[in-house]
This record gives C-alpha cells, structure tokens and sequence, in this order.
C-alpha cells in the first residue's frame, strides 16, 4: 500500500487549513507550548489512558503513558495523551460489564471527534481491553492495544497466592472454619503485591491475550508482567509503532476479520481462559463485521487442547507463563491450528511472527501430546432451559458434575441468595442444583459476576467444594467450579429461567451439550401465562440507556445503535 503523505493525514483538516478554523487549532497549540515544527504534519496519535487512583490493575499506566510519548516523540510523530474512563473491576458497582460499552462509546468519539491520526490503547483490567478495542475498531484509525500487565505473584507464609482463585479457595476454608481472622488477614496483605491486573488466567489477562492473538499488541506484549523492565520498553516500542501504523495505514480493518477472531478464540480455549471471552469476543467480531457465534466457540473447543497449565484451570501463574515462553511460545504450539498468513500490527504475518518463538518449561506451556486438558475448557450448552445458549468452565468443575440431574434451589437475585443461602430449612445437598435467576444483562443490572453462588457453610464443613450451579450471571475467569453461565434468554426478559421453581429437576450434560429443565411443555406454558416482568432498575440516566439497548449475552451485549451498520459523519468535513 502507498505509504501517505503528511497531507493525507486525517489531522490535516484540522491544522492544514489557511482559513480561520485552523488558524484557532494552531493558536491553541500553541497556547499550550507547542511549536510548529513540534506538530505540523506528523501523525497525531492519541494515547487513551485508563489510569485511575481508584484502579489498582492500571496504577502504573500514568507511567506508561510517558514511556509511550517518548516512543512517538522518537519515531517522528506527535503524542497526545487523552484520559478516558477507568473501569476497575475490584470497584465498580453493580459491575464493570454495565459499562463496558460507555467507554468504548468514549473511546471511539475520542478518536473521532479531535485530530487523531492514530492511537494507542492503554489497558487490561478485565472490560477495559474490550471496550477500548470495540471503539478503535469502529472508528478505524491505526491502532495499538498496550497491555497493562499481570501483577507478580502473591504470596502467604511460604506459599504462592493467585488473585481471585485463592479468594474464593481460603474464603471457603475460611467459613467452613479451616482458617481464622489471622489468616484471612495476612492473606489479605499478600495476595496482590504489585501493579498490573490478576496473574491468573481470570478475563484480564485471557482478554489481553486475546489482543494480541488478534494481531493487536506488539507480539509478546501481553504476558510481560506490569512490574518488569521490559514492559516500559514494551510501552515506548508500541508508541514507535503507532506512527508506522498512521504512515502505512495500517488500520483495524485490515487486521481483524472473521481468521482473526477464530484465532483468538483457539487461544482463549488453549490458554483455559475467562468465559467472559464468549461475550467479548463476540461483539468485538460484531464490530469488525466478522461472523463469530457460540457455535464457533463450541466447534473449537472440541478440538484445541488446554495446553497452559496456569490457575484457576491449572497450577501455576502468569509470571511463570511469561518465563516459560509466554503468549509466543504456547501460539507457537498452535501452529497447525491458527491462520499464519494474516498479519498484526507490525504488518509482519503471524508465520513471521512466531519465528524462534520456544517454550522453556513444558510444563507451564504443554505441547500438543500432553496436555492439562484434552479438549478446550469451554462448553457451550442449549436446551429448554437455554434456548440461547449458555456456558460452562468444565475444565475447573468437578468431573461428577459434567452429568448430573437434582433438585432445583432458586434465588431470585443476588440479595435474595446472599439472604437464605445458609438458612437451614433449605433442602440443599451436595446434589441440589443451585439456580439464581435476576442477574443476567437486564436483571443484574449489567450481568454481574454472580456465577459462583457460594456453597452453604454447613456442607463447606462437610468438605464439599462444588455443586452444580446456574444461573443468567457471569463470573469472574478467576473463578472455578461446576458454574452453568449465561443462561439466555436471560429471567429479567422472559427467558425460561424465570420459569424454575424449587424442586424442579434439571439436568446437565457436558458431553451432550444440554442443559434441560426436566418440566413438561404444557406445565411450562402455565407458568409462563401467570410470569409477569419484573420493574426496570433504572427510570432515567445512563442506566435507562443501556437497559434500553443491550443484548443478550449471546450477541456480546454490546448495544443495537453501536453494533450495527451505518454511516457516522466525519467531524473534519464540518
């Protein structure tokens, strides 16, 4: 392709003007220091910070921020850097996913509304990296994810802690009685000792991964832990790019297509990632105009192996990943199954890429004969009481599980669960199927991550540390357990979750792909004619926004007005 010329450049129209618009642009360049020879006719690349105080994955980003300028400052460019929301997932309530969408709006008017010739992403906890993805691809300019890292390793009097699983592994000890306030409280200040987001295979770091198995990062980026010193040079690296990227018009469109996707989702499957991925994923695909379902997801995980033995699916952490060879050396193991002919962002094919890629320990990353796991974590499941689809981890889950009929439980909404979970009167046994309906996309609001209804304490006493459970919730990809995701039509729209009632029998089957509510057709249909839907959690604001255009958790949850076609009128012709 013909490499541009500075008048091509998009930032043209804004400062390459005579008359008097561009005349105010210069002006107020220089107002805030900046010379001519500084700006005029080099790429303008926007350099999207999510740093926050209140986001602890992301605390080294303002950092960061600086070693990328230097990057583009160094390759001839001109960096701006622009704050964007931050969505910190240990803070934000209801959850992250309500707002996921709000900040890919925002970084995809960022993009268009000022004079951005190219940009680099700053990111990585969890929705972050599909947001920021979701508005560059749909605003189209030469773009460049930096992740932000995964933090070191915890630890706890001897022994090495991971984000998230370990939580929820001591939280159970801790109510069944096997730890005390001491323990909890040393655990507490070991288990995240450094910036970056979870170490473990949670959604951060498989959506990260995911980044750069699309061609998006520079290759390697994703598993450098944030601490490193080559994360900083990782940083300056991608702003050098980001210019090459505007010259050469390296763009979106010609990096993400339908080869793209699929790859990223054999990665996914491969590394024993989040089940968040399937709704990421799928409407990042939207965006790029790529067809990607839960079919693809299910067709895939039939036939990629888990070869990254890394927790919640595995045993070891992300800064052993890295070590071992990282997203390179387990892409390398993948070979035969990716598309190596497409190319990243450094306009080099995947083939190109992957050259002298190695794994250094065979048994953080697997080779192909010697799995963690046969076949990808992930099952898609249909039924009658998943007409839609839904989801489950069964890599983490129990094996007894992975064919199990018992006895419904239902919670109406999480309150409602945190409320009678340990009331004693339930009939709940190791065999009871726990079902919470009320939080999927509508009745979360934002489908939280609810998936992984707490066991009751008497059978956490008892030594029981998985049940079947259900529900329309996501959960975190920290998370672990025979955990049935996703459920859709989700409850709050009338999906058949909504239909369930205490001592129902539903029935799970991993290897049949079903997930079945075992009611008659005709008992269903009664049930329906006497359902009403329950009141909207938001009258006005954002929140009426969102309830008014989400999808369901098949369609990726993004909204109708971002996800479909049309034309959006460039700002520089006005």
């Amino acid at each position: 392709m013909t490499r541009l010329r500075p008048e091509d450049l998009r930032s043209h129209a804004w400062y390459g003007d005579p008359g008097l618009r561009a005349f105010g642009h210069r002006s107020r360049t220089r107002q805030m220091g900046i010379s001519a020879d500084e700006h005029l006719g080099k790429p303008v690349i926007g350099v999207i910070n999510t740093w926050s105080e209140i986001n602890p994955c992301h605390t080294h980003l303002r950092q960061r921020a600086e070693e990328v300028k230097r990057g583009v400052w160094q390759a001839g460019g001109y960096p701006v850097e622009m704050p964007a929301i931050s969505l910190s997932e240990p803070f934000q309530k209801p959850s992250t996913m309500l707002y996921r969408n709000l900040l890919a709006m925002e970084t995809e008017e960022l993009l268009r509304s000022y004079p951005i010739d190219g940009a680099v992403l700053l990111g990585g906890c969890d929705k972050t990296t599909p947001a920021l993805l979701m508005g560059a691809v749909s605003m189209d300019v030469p773009s460049i994810f930096v992740p932000a890292g995964p933090m070191l390793r915890g630890n706890w009097r001897g022994t090495v802690l991971g984000s998230g699983s370990d939580v929820w592994k001591y939280w159970a000890d801790k109510r069944a009685g096997v730890i005390g306030d001491q323990e909890w409280s040393e655990l507490e200040d070991g288990i995240a000792r450094s910036p970056g987001h979870c170490m473990t295979m949670g959604t951060a770091s498989t959506m990260t991964s995911a980044a750069e198995a699309l061609g998006m990062t520079l290759p390697g980026a994703a598993s450098i832990p944030a601490a490193d010193s080559a994360h900083a040079r990782m940083a300056a690296a991608s702003g050098r790019l980001a210019v090459d990227m505007v010259w050469n018009d390296r763009k979106p469109s010609r990096i993400l297509d339908r080869r793209a996707y699929l790859d990223a989702v054999t990665t996914v499957l491969a590394l024993g990632g989040s089940t968040n991925a399937v709704i990421h994923l799928i409407a990042m695909a939207g965006r790029s105009k790529a067809e990607l379902t839960l079919d693809d997801f299910d067709e895939l995980s039939r036939r990629v192996p888990v070869l990254a033995n890394i927790r919640p699916t595995g045993a070891y952490l992300m800064e052993d990943f890295f070590y071992a060879g990282g997203l390179r050396g387990l892409l390398a193991q993948l070979r035969d199954l990716l598309h190596l002919d497409r190319i990243n962002v450094t306009g080099r094919t995947q083939a190109e890429v992957l050259e002298g890629a190695e794994v250094y320990d065979a048994d953080v990353i697997r080779p192909l004969d010697k799995p963690v796991w046969p076949e990808g974590g992930l099952a898609v499941l249909r039924g009658n009481l998943a007409p839609a689809g839904a989801v489950i981890k069964h890599a983490a889950a129990d094996p007894r599980f992975h064919r199990h009929t018992g006895p419904a439980v239902v919670f109406d909404g999480y309150q409602d669960l945190q409320r009678r979970i340990n009331d004693e009167s339930l009939p709940i046994t190791p065999d009871t199927v726990l079902v919470l309906r009320g939080a999927g996309p509508h009745g979360g609001p934002g489908m939280p991550e609810y998936g992984m209804l707490p066991i009751p304490d008497r059978l956490l006493k008892q030594g029981v540390r998985d049940m079947l459970r259900i529900s329309d919730a996501r959960m975190s990809g920290t998370s672990y357990g025979a955990c049935v995701l996703h459920v859709s039509p989700e409850s709050h729209v009338g999906g058949p979750l909504a239909l369930v009632r205490d001592g129902d029998l539903v029935t799970l089957d991993v290897a049949g792909r079903r997930l079945s509510l075992e009611v008659s057709d005709t008992e269903l249909a009664e049930r329906r004619a006497t359902w009403t839907p329950p009141a909207p959690a938001y009258g006005r604001g954002y929140g009426a926004l969102y309830l008014s255009h989400i999808t369901q958790a098949e369609e990726g949850c993004d909204f109708d007005f971002l996800a479909r076609e049309g034309e959006v009128a460039a700002p520089e012709a006005h």
